[in-house]
């Protein structure tokens, strides 16, 4: 993965995009845990889960101390506290990549090893790709910066279509030129970004 990417720009903020997803945790209703996200098989709950998980994996990127293991989207994994406990997660996660030594070097997450200037523009595509799984799926407003959306696709596109991480993206959905920033993000993701939940 990490070979494939270039990241020459300045230190990524994930500040506004963690904000961003906080506000769409605060809006899910207890009654939306069970429904369908663009994550094909994964709840709300999973995906809330998910997101809790992958900042603290994150996290301790940026701190040079990895976990073991993946970020599960088993919503039997979401804990009691969630409403507190993902925003806080995602609030961590951007304070340590705010330390300019959270750059340097390599690091690993999820038990892959990668250059930390790319470990960050992987957990700001996480935070910014699930906050839109769960704003659609639970019927809310979602905005991202196009800096911080465009950052993410230019990663998404270094991947060719024979050598794109299974786990990490599905088959690209075609989306206009002139789309926002956020919906060619989308596509290059494997998302339709017109989509909306079953039924």
């Amino acid at each position: 993965m990490a070979r494939r990417v270039m990241t020459d720009m300045p230190m990524l903020d994930l500040g506004p995009a963690a904000t961003a997803v906080a506000r769409v945790v605060a809006g899910v209703r207890n009654d939306q845990l069970t429904a369908p996200t663009p994550c094909e098989g994964t709840t709300v709950a999973g995906v809330l889960g998910h997101l809790a998980g992958l900042a603290y994996a994150f996290r301790m990127a940026a701190e040079k101390t990895p976990v073991d293991g993946t970020a599960s989207t088993d919503p039997a994994h979401l804990p009691t506290d969630w409403r507190t406990y993902v925003p806080t997660q995602l609030d961590a996660l951007a304070a340590a990549w705010r330390d300019p030594a959270a750059h340097e070097g390599t690091t690993a997450a999820g038990g892959v090893e990668m250059p930390a200037e790319v470990a960050v523009v992987v957990a700001l595509d996480e935070v910014v790709v699930h906050g839109w799984d769960l704003a659609v799926a639970t019927g809310q407003p979602y905005t991202v910066d196009d800096a911080a959306a465009e950052a993410c696709r230019a990663f998404a596109d270094s991947f060719g279509d024979e050598d794109r991480p299974p786990d990490l993206y599905g088959p690209r959905v075609p989306v206009p030129d002139d789309a926002p920033a956020l919906d060619r993000l989308l596509g290059a993701t494997g998302r339709d970004p017109g989509w909306v939940p079953p039924g």
